[in-house]
């Protein structure tokens, strides 16, 4: 295959770092370039055993040089202006911000739930990363889905800190030692505070309605019944969500069992008796999406409830973006 070229905009970011992380561990040899603001260009970052000289984003940087892909991780504003600019030249975007997703015409993709999706991304030559805590809850969510059928879907998320940027990674550090907030409007250190992104006219916020709206695209079940609560909670890393889950069918636990252990990227982490479940610091580092607590609902028909957890930078960012981008490779490999 020939060698690719690829761009990371957004590269000395909290995910994009994350990005140059996975991308050295996969051992995905391709030439790349390397984006940040103004601000940040000049930076040098090691990466694959070479220095990289961070050069500033503008208009002209897709004119200048030509790329296979663009990983995105600069912000929705940026996203909107410049990935479009990047498609025409000839890429194909993979943007990390909540810009494009509900696009009717760029996919949303979790590659262990629906990688066939990435077929449509001629039609706007971007594809969009999911929000962190939806790419982990549709893991599970597909498994079952598949293995029995969804009913209704009810998610309460206990959401780290990271997941606000580095200010919001701050906030808590700086909390502990007695400082005021200066990302979250109240203090996080010893808090919870159920409010993630801005409020909308119906009283969700917008983080709650993403996991809304994205879950019924990735899953194609458009009109499935789902509800979400969203807290922040004084966590560095690892976002957990209680999953209350109404199935189509009756069915009996081995079953639900049977179809979480089957699926790709998830880990069942379920002995009471030992005191074993997952927790943010199994996940942490970890590309994997963790599953515990599993037990019938008896308040309802065909209910059940559990428990999962994953790394919102690593897996909830920055993996899924680059595993996008492995499929794309795998694709024009296999049209050679």
């Amino acid at each position: 295959m020939d060698r690719k070229r690829i761009a990371i905009v957004g590269s000395t970011g909290m995910v994009g770092r994350m990005f140059l992380k996975v991308l050295e561990e996969r051992s995905i040899d391709a030439d790349y370039t390397l984006f940040s603001s103004k601000k940040s260009a000049g930076t040098v970052i090691d990466f694959l055993g070479c220095k990289h000289v961070v050069r500033e984003l503008t208009k002209d940087s897709f004119n200048e040089d030509k790329y296979d892909i663009a990983l995105f991780s600069a912000g929705g504003a940026t996203s909107l202006e410049y990935a479009p600019i990047a498609a025409k030249s000839g890429a194909i975007v993979i943007d990390n911000s909540s810009a494009w997703r509900m696009d009717t015409e760029v996919p949303l993709v979790v590659p262990e739930v629906n990688p066939d999706s990435i077929a449509d991304c001629h039609k706007k030559g971007i594809i969009a990363n999911p929000n962190c805590s939806t790419i982990q809850a549709v893991l599970p969510l597909k498994a079952l889905s598949d293995a029995i059928g969804l009913k209704r879907v009810i998610y309460s998320t206990y959401q780290a800190v990271s997941g606000a940027g580095l200010q919001g990674y701050m906030d808590l550090k700086n909390g502990l030692e007695g400082e005021k907030p200066q990302k979250f409007p109240y203090p996080i250190a010893g808090n919870c505070i159920p409010h993630i992104d801005v409020f909308l006219e119906n009283g969700y916020t917008r983080e709650e309605q993403k996991m809304v709206d994205e879950t019924r695209k990735i899953l194609n079940l458009p009109t499935l019944p789902v509800t979400a609560t969203a807290v922040r909670v004084p966590v560095y890393h690892g976002h957990s969500e209680s999953l209350n889950i109404e199935l189509s069918r009756a069915f009996e636990m081995s079953e639900v069992f049977e179809a979480l252990k089957n699926m790709d990227g998830v880990k069942i982490v379920d002995d009471p008796s030992k005191n074993l479940y997952p927790m943010p610091i199994t996940a942490e580092d970890t590309d994997l999406v963790y599953v515990g607590r599993i037990r019938r609902d008896f308040s309802i028909e065909n209910g059940i409830n559990l428990w999962c957890v994953s790394d919102n930078i690593r897996k909830g960012a920055a993996t899924n973006a680059v595993q996008i981008a492995e499929l794309l490779l795998k694709k024009w490999e296999e049209e050679r």
